[in-house]
């Protein structure tokens, strides 16, 4: 069986601001904190769910050290050092490694379209920047491109390139790289997680974990353990917090949201183009805390 080499509950982590929208340090910490009491043995800076898109380098660095010294290796701590330039990418890939990241979470180019060819030239070169663990990150809705089944396969043969973060939605492709390759299989997906974990993915790195960490915990060890029914059971109670985080304006503003309603950080500032979530939305994500009974929940 494939081992989970960068934990198996993952959360993409948000980044928490003030107000007026600088980078919130108690508040890192405090999400920091939360995570590790509800369940998670990993977790994910500068990727989407973190704003990294509006993050200038020097803050994206500033994040994962602050993040790997508050967790003080209690946890994986996975570093976004995805581009579409590859030079670019390298780059933050060193710095990553050098702030204490001890894994590295590598995005399809996005925006430019790249060939096959070309994903396999740009993975390869950021897999060699840095001697740690490298995730790919597999989401053509965002990137334009799908990572190729074929690609996929070949890139398992780099002795770094250790796992997939799969935001495909297309399980029959995630059945046969993980028949065909050693690589750890990520639900990338909140609401796909069992289907992947029943077909021999190792865990999630998810957003509606911000909220639900415990609870979904449980639902991948049930699936791994084949405890069917619990398994169903959860995954049915928590989809309406996941159908309020993902489905109703983006996964970033209403993890934020929902933190604040959990008491976790006190605002749930986010960057241009994003804006705070409506009050339907926020109406919305209460009901779905109650609903899947999360509402108090605090760490």
């Amino acid at each position: 069986m494939t081992t989970a080499p960068l934990g198996t509950l993952l959360t993409a982590m948000v980044t928490p601001m003030t107000p007026d929208g600088e980078i919130d340090r108690d508040g890192v910490a405090a999400v920091v904190d939360h995570l590790l009491a509800t369940g998670h043995d990993g977790l994910v800076v500068n990727g989407t769910t973190g704003e990294s898109a509006t993050l200038t380098t020097e803050e994206s660095i500033e994040v994962v050290r602050l993040v790997a010294e508050h967790v003080a290796g209690r946890a994986h701590v996975v570093a976004g050092a995805g581009s579409n330039d590859t030079a670019h990418a390298v780059h933050l890939a060193r710095e990553m490694a050098a702030a204490g990241a001890t894994g590295l979470l590598v995005v399809t180019p996005y925006y430019n379209k790249p060939p096959q060819r070309g994903l396999l030239q740009h993975f390869r070169t950021v897999a060699d920047a840095t001697d740690l663990p490298v995730c790919l990150y597999d989401i053509p809705g965002r990137a334009g491109v799908p990572i190729e089944t074929e690609t996929l396969i070949e890139l398992s043969t780099h002795p770094r390139i250790v796992a997939v973060k799969d935001a495909k939605a297309d399980l029959f492709a995630a059945t046969k790289v993980m028949a065909a390759t050693d690589l750890a299989w990520y639900s990338g997906d909140d609401v796909l997680v069992l289907p992947h974990v029943a077909q021999g993915a190792v865990g999630l790195i998810g957003v509606t974990t911000h909220l639900a960490g415990r609870e979904y915990k449980a639902l991948i060890e049930a699936a791994i353990a084949g405890r069917r029914d619990e398994a169903i059971a959860l995954n049915q109670r928590l989809a309406p917090i996941a159908d309020a985080v993902m489905n109703t304006s983006q996964g970033a503003i209403m993890a934020k949201a929902g933190l604040v309603e959990l008491g976790v950080i006190d605002h749930a500032t986010v960057r241009l183009p994003l804006v705070e979530g409506t009050p339907e939305h926020l109406d919305r994500l209460r009901q779905g805390l109650v609903a899947s009974g999360l509402a108090g929940t605090r760490s």
